[in-house]
């Protein structure tokens, strides 16, 4: 079931990964999930949403911005990415922003 992340009192950052897909699956559902899953074990790391319709929007949100450089440099990443270049994505784009208040119920 899809959640809100529980995330700590401001500031932290948010990575936001907007995306448009390509008709190819060859193991996405599989790849995201361990990116979620191996996302969860890097420093830094406070929690993550996704949402998909025609276009996809994950938001990760992190720490501080030198756990968000690691984590894009983590080889399994670079291998999803890589993939994700080749054949999952037909467009996307990655933002980085601090985040600086939350609010809400």
């Amino acid at each position: 079931m899809p959640s809100i992340a529980n995330t700590p009192e401001p500031p932290y950052y948010a990575v936001i990964f907007t995306s448009l897909r390509t008709n190819i699956d060859n193991g996405y559902d599989a790849m995201a999930a361990r990116m979620v899953e191996l996302a969860a074990q890097q420093r830094g790391f406070l929690g993550v949403e996704s949402a998909r319709n025609e276009v996809g929007v994950t938001v990760s949100y992190w720490t501080d911005l030198a756990s968000i450089k690691a984590w894009k440099a983590h080889a399994e990443h670079q291998e999803a990415q890589r993939l994700g270049h080749q054949q999952w994505y037909q467009h996307f784009k990655t933002r980085i922003a601090k985040v600086e208040r939350e609010y809400g119920v």
